[in-house]
């Protein structure tokens, strides 16, 4: 009877961690942006279908809906809620504080409590590597960037990116537009177009979004007049081959993937995890839609970039810690 009663409580167990219960709430950008929200999305659905996990996710119509989508998740006892993008700090912080037994994790931003894990990256580390990439395959000289939502974050990158241009051609112009100051601003293709083809009209040749779903405008324009530009977060060298120069990888997908894998196993932790260089959490994107238009000697030079990046031989600009 005892066996019969361990094979039993064995199989709700076994049963019980088939059925893990992960909510994943998106931002304004949603599913579809095939950059930030796709990337985690990705590794969501990754861990559908190799964990055996229910996977529910919702996509925020605006900032003032975040705190009922993860409370409602909480209510219905998920095991664990995502929030992606930093705007969803503040309703993590209430509802992790509301539900104690609920496991939640953030992406770029940091939320100090017991069940909360923060997982966020080294953007600027990444922006310096494309930012290299880009004045090394620059003509004119002339570099855009062209970011989302004007927000600490993206000037993170924006800062990283123009150090990385300076390193290879100090005399560069670089010309910087943001979208906007609201969650509008990552869903504005037409605007990043309108900014993209203002900056090639000023002989920008390469150009740079950190700019979410709006990036699709960027890559309209650049088509359009013949000039190169940069993907980012997820691997956007495959929307317009031979257009897209490389994308700025963010591996959204891995850090969502990973810590839902960690409450599969028990082994969830609280605190933050940082990915960078160094771990392969950002990285430049090299494939089949943008290798012809890398030679090998460009290639092992940004390898040698990368290197001295983890090495510490470069000092890449942080603007969280220099505000400017």
């Amino acid at each position: 009877m005892s066996k019969f009663l361990l094979v039993f409580c064995l199989f709700v167990s076994q049963f019980a961690m088939a059925n893990l219960k992960i909510g994943l709430v998106l931002d304004k950008g949603g599913k579809d942006d095939k950059s930030f929200n796709s990337a985690a999305y990705e590794g969501a659905k990754k861990a559908e279908k190799e964990l055996g996990i229910e996977l529910k996710y919702v996509e925020a119509t605006d900032t003032n809906s975040l705190e009922t989508l993860h409370r409602n998740f909480a209510q219905k006892k998920y095991d664990l809620v995502i929030g992606i993008g930093f705007a969803q700090m503040d309703a993590v912080k209430k509802t992790a504080a509301l539900f104690p037994e609920t496991k939640f994790a953030i992406v770029d931003g940091e939320v100090s409590a017991k069940n909360v894990r923060s997982l966020l990256f080294e953007e600027h580390e990444g922006s310096y590597l494309v930012g290299a990439a880009a004045a090394m395959k620059s003509k004119t000289g002339v570099v855009g960037f062209i970011g989302g939502m004007d927000i600490p974050l993206i000037r993170r990158f924006q800062k990283g990116f123009e150090a990385g241009i300076k390193s290879v051609n100090p005399k560069a112009t670089i010309l910087v537009s943001y979208i906007g100051v609201t969650g509008e601003a990552w869903n504005n293709p037409a605007k990043a177009k309108e900014i993209a083809l203002s900056q090639i009209s000023q002989k920008a040749d390469v150009i740079f979004h950190a700019a979410g779903a709006s990036g699709a405008g960027l890559f309209d324009a650049a088509a359009e007049k013949k000039v190169y530009a940069i993907g980012v977060d997820s691997n956007q060298n495959w929307v317009k081959p031979g257009v897209v120069l490389t994308s700025m990888l963010k591996k959204v997908d891995v850090a969502v993937f990973e810590t839902i894998k960690s409450v599969k196993e028990g082994k969830f932790a609280a605190g933050v995890n940082r990915f960078g260089l160094k771990d392969g959490g950002i990285d430049w994107a090299l494939d089949n839609n943008n290798k012809s238009l890398w030679s090998a000697a460009e290639i092992e030079k940004l390898a040698q970039v990368k290197k001295s990046i983890v090495a510490g031989k470069v000092s890449v600009p942080d603007y969280y810690k220099t505000k400017k």
